[in-house]
């Protein structure tokens, strides 16, 4: 008997009726989702501010619309000491 069959009160085979599959959210899809919306909304917001405050090479740093980047402050890692797990 194969997976789609049923057997019914008579105890002959029917065929269950599949449901519609929708398509499902994968931690691929959602990462490049993110990805698309942060990179819009950093151009738009360089276009409207004319500047971003980004984290780069352990700063936190001002980046203008011109290339020049002002460096803000150092970032204060608090721990250091993170497990990686790669699922």
């Amino acid at each position: 008997m194969k997976k789609d069959a049923v057997i019914s009160k008579n105890g002959v085979a029917e065929k269950k009726k599949r449901k519609e599959q929708k398509p499902y959210l994968t931690k691929r899809i959602l990462i490049s989702a993110a990805n698309r919306g942060f990179r819009q909304a950093a151009k738009e917001a360089m276009e409207l501010m004319g500047y971003v405050v980004i984290a780069k090479d352990g700063w936190v740093v001002k980046k203008f619309a011109d290339g020049r980047i002002e460096k803000i402050s150092p970032l204060e890692l608090e721990n250091v000491n993170y497990e990686l797990r790669l699922d």
